[in-house]
């Protein structure tokens, strides 16, 4: 069993990843309570999005840039999708509208495959400027790409919260969570509301693709597939708690990156969220069980 001093830095590296998964979380729980879609192309978007801001900077270009248009594909990408298949998928049920998306999944990552195919094994790369400086915690070095990571997911979750608590349009967007049909007809513009839930959407999409391209690795198949985790989170907290998303969100990556020293077990962490989702699922699920048993005695 490793020590102590083994597990440390695999903290600090599970707390930035789970402060991108909570980003990632926090943009799928509202976009689900605005449009009732369980965005599963989240993680391709992003995917798309840091590969061309890899090849933007790769072809010279200022890497802000690069950014810019990661951010920028993401958003518009997200929100065309939405303004297109969105109103037809509105009465549809909840599995309709997610297998909706995985087909756009599936689009994303054969064009990836297609235009991005590695010659020869090249590796690819984004490397963030935050990346060369940083700090000690005790013997445990930390760069700022790791400190943007979990306060990105901290902000992103505080700024969410106060937004859909205070302003009309975020009251808007819990109103339809709650019944559609009955806020618009109260004169909510539904289309509206949604149009900003699928943008801000998308703009996470982007965000979240650009910092797990330097902290995990840019690579399509990895990136588009590290949506299970974020949506493990979101299924933790039942597609209703933004602050309930960020705490399994930080569980996950923690739990994730704290199995990698531990021999007999570093294989298996990429399992960490289907366990994790489960386990929380079962016991959510068994309380909800016996609650409504005392309410039937």
């Amino acid at each position: 069993m490793p020590g102590w001093q083994d597990f440390q830095p695999f903290i600090v590296s599970g707390l930035a990843l789970g402060g991108v998964y909570a980003l990632s979380g926090v943009g799928t729980v509202v976009l689900y309570q605005a449009t009732g879609v369980v965005y599963l192309a989240f993680g391709a978007v992003g995917a798309m999005g840091a590969l061309i801001a890899w090849s933007v900077t790769n072809a010279g270009d200022p890497q802000w840039l690069a950014w810019l248009a990661c951010v920028l594909f993401s958003g518009a990408m997200t929100l065309g999708y939405g303004m297109l298949f969105g109103p037809p998928l509105a009465r549809r049920g909840p599995l309709v509208k997610a297998v909706a998306t995985l087909g756009l999944t599936l689009v994303l990552f054969g064009l990836m495959d297609l235009v991005w195919t590695s010659n020869g094994g090249a590796s690819r790369a984004i490397t963030l400027p935050t990346d060369n400086g940083g700090f000690l915690v005790g013997q445990i070095q930390v760069d700022w790409t790791q400190v943007i990571g979990l306060a990105a997911g901290i902000v992103i979750v505080a700024v969410t919260a106060a937004f859909l608590r205070y302003t009309k349009l975020g009251t808007a967007m819990r109103a339809m969570a709650n019944d559609r049909e009955i806020t618009a007809t109260l004169g909510v513009p539904v289309r509206r509301v949604e149009a900003a839930a699928w943008l801000g959407c998308g703009v996470l999409a982007g965000v979240a693709g650009l910092l797990l391209a330097d902290l995990v690795a840019l690579d399509a198949t990895t990136l588009t597939f590290l949506v299970i985790s974020s949506l493990a989170a979101a299924l933790m907290a039942r597609l209703s708690s933004i602050w309930l998303t960020f705490a399994a969100a930080l569980l996950i990556g923690l739990v994730h990156d704290l199995l990698t020293p531990i021999q007999a077990l570093s294989n298996y962490r990429d399992m960490t969220p289907f366990v994790l989702a489960a386990v929380a699922l079962l016991v959510l699920s068994r309380h909800r069980v016996i609650s409504l048993q005392r309410e039937e005695t």
